[in-house]
């Protein structure tokens, strides 16, 4: 088991060509977000995996422009849940938290598939909760746009998003997010 590798292999490209997907890819990747750790293992998470062609058509309308490369997912799986399903522990609440580790544990699943799912926050929740029927009260946290990585750069790219897919973007240093036993501003 190599999890690192995996973890290491992982990157938002944007270049896709399309993959086949099946029932089975489904469930496979369904049951590594089920695995996911939740508090009270409540497992708030909910995704709606699109893949008929109309349906994925449709969902073109709730992109943003700088998302026209979606366009080519060849599945694109909402992630949405709800406050009440999850812990609220004085004025903290969890759904979000734990439905973003069942996307991080999915997302890991599909690079190790060879797959890029790549989740964006530039969309609609409203006009997505209206195309696949999602009631008002679950909070839309993402979309995974899931295709395979293409060989070629796709020409909707801009600039910055050419660049990403040519190398990986700059990652921040652990100066940068680590401290060690306190925060400090150094």
């Amino acid at each position: 088991m190599d999890v690192f590798r995996v973890i290491q292999k992982r990157r938002a490209y944007r270049s896709l060509e399309p993959v086949e997907i099946t029932k089975d890819l489904i469930r496979d990747l369904a049951e590594c977000a089920q695995l996911a750790p939740s508090c009270n293992n409540n497992q708030p998470w909910r995704f709606v995996f699109v893949y008929d062609a109309q349906t994925l058509k449709d969902m073109h309308a709730v992109l943003s422009s700088g998302n026209v490369w979606a366009q080519a997912a060849s599945m694109i799986i909402a992630v949405f849940s709800k406050r009440e399903d999850d812990c609220i522990i004085k004025d903290r609440e969890y759904h979000q938290f734990d439905s973003g580790l069942a996307t991080g544990f999915l997302v890991l699943r599909a690079t190790e598939l060879g797959l890029v799912a790549h989740p964006i926050a530039g969309f609609s929740p409203k006009k997505t909760r209206e195309i696949l029927g999602i009631p008002d009260e679950y909070k839309v946290i993402t979309l995974i746009i899931v295709g395979k990585h293409a060989k070629t750069i796709s020409p909707v790219l801009s600039e910055q998003h050419v660049a990403s897919e040519k190398r990986r973007p700059r990652r921040k240093t652990h100066d940068e997010f680590v401290y060690l036993n306190r925060y400090s501003e150094n």
